[in-house]
């Protein structure tokens, strides 16, 4: 028969499990489908095997940043200290880190591929211009990874608090911080890798155009995370306040403000990578247009923000008016 500590161990373990392999699996894709593309690159250009080579490691190298990050709080919980006096509440609330964790890694392991494996298509078409295709990858796969990064900023914040949890409606906030940064990162993320794989493949269609799409990229990527950074605020307002008198009412609103805003980013973050797609497209063909494409497409992606914006602004009414 099953006791609260075994329950408690269950879930413990359980947080461990899926933080890995979540990670895992998404990482362990992304790379065979960007090791793919090096190959049939290697096989467009022979005489840039070398520089598609290089650029097939580093950018393996940025996707595993997701798996580093699920393995790094894997450990950190393994050989917590505290689980050693483990109560049923405290091991649920790591759930939390699960979702933090899990769904930001599975979807960036997937998504990060995209631009890189492009990359190496790119490389194959402008062989002479391999150094400027590699340095414009290595900016956008390390600007796609922030969630990943907000998501375990989360997670510490949730393992620092567990431990200290004896309620269940304390249980249901952290669970609902991390639910919030795991949801959110979903849409960002998808918009974010359709951008920078239609950005890497636009540099290989026209390099004179570099310059615009450079600049053009940096803006964009900033606009596409915007729905993320909503949610980091969410999450990090409900890992910062304390519920009472273990008020269910209080822990059930809370639950729902995450669910809100992370649900609230799925369509603006793809809706705004899919613009900023196209625009990119178009300045690569019509570079002499880089002005009005990119007034046009920013203008389009604020708009499409507002979803988030709304949101947000019904999260925080149930996060305060609880």
């Amino acid at each position: 028969m099953m006791t609260t500590h075994n329950y408690s161990d269950f879930f413990h373990y359980g947080t461990i499990a899926l933080s890995v392999a979540l990670t895992s699996l998404g990482v362990g894709i992304g790379e065979g489908i960007a090791s793919q593309g090096a190959l049939e690159a290697m096989n467009i250009q022979p005489n840039a095997k070398s520089d598609i080579a290089r650029t097939a490691i580093i950018a393996m190298a940025l996707i595993d940043t997701a798996a580093i990050i699920g393995i790094t709080v894997a450990l950190m919980l393994l050989f917590d200290v505290k689980h050693q006096a483990p109560n049923i509440y405290a091991s649920v609330a790591e759930l939390g880190i699960a979702f933090a964790i899990g769904i930001s890694g599975l979807v960036l392991g997937l998504v990060s591929a995209l631009p890189a494996q492009q990359t190496m298509f790119a490389i194959a078409r402008q062989p002479f211009f391999s150094q400027q295709i590699f340095r414009f990858m290595l900016i956008t796969l390390s600007i796609i990874q922030t969630p990943i990064i907000f998501g375990f900023i989360i997670a510490i914040f949730i393992k620092d608090q567990a431990a200290g949890v004896t309620t269940a409606a304390e249980c249901i906030r952290l669970i609902a911080s991390g639910v919030c940064i795991g949801l959110g990162s979903i849409g960002p993320s998808i918009g974010l890798g359709h951008f920078a794989k239609t950005a890497c493949q636009s540099i290989g269609i026209n390099r004179n155009a570099y310059g615009q799409l450079f600049s053009f990229t940096l803006i964009s990527e900033a606009i596409i995370e915007t729905p993320i950074i909503f949610t980091l605020i969410v999450s990090l307002l409900l890992i910062t306040t304390t519920i009472p008198d273990d008020n269910m009412l209080t822990a059930m609103a809370m639950l729902g403000s995450a669910i809100c805003m992370g649900m609230g980013t799925l369509g603006a973050g793809i809706g705004s990578g899919k613009t900023a797609a196209a625009a990119c497209q178009q300045i690569a063909i019509n570079p002499e247009q880089y002005s009005l494409i990119s007034r046009t497409s920013m203008l389009a992606q604020g708009l499409i923000d507002t979803s988030a914006i709304y949101a947000l602004l019904i999260a925080l009414l149930l996060f305060f008016f609880k």
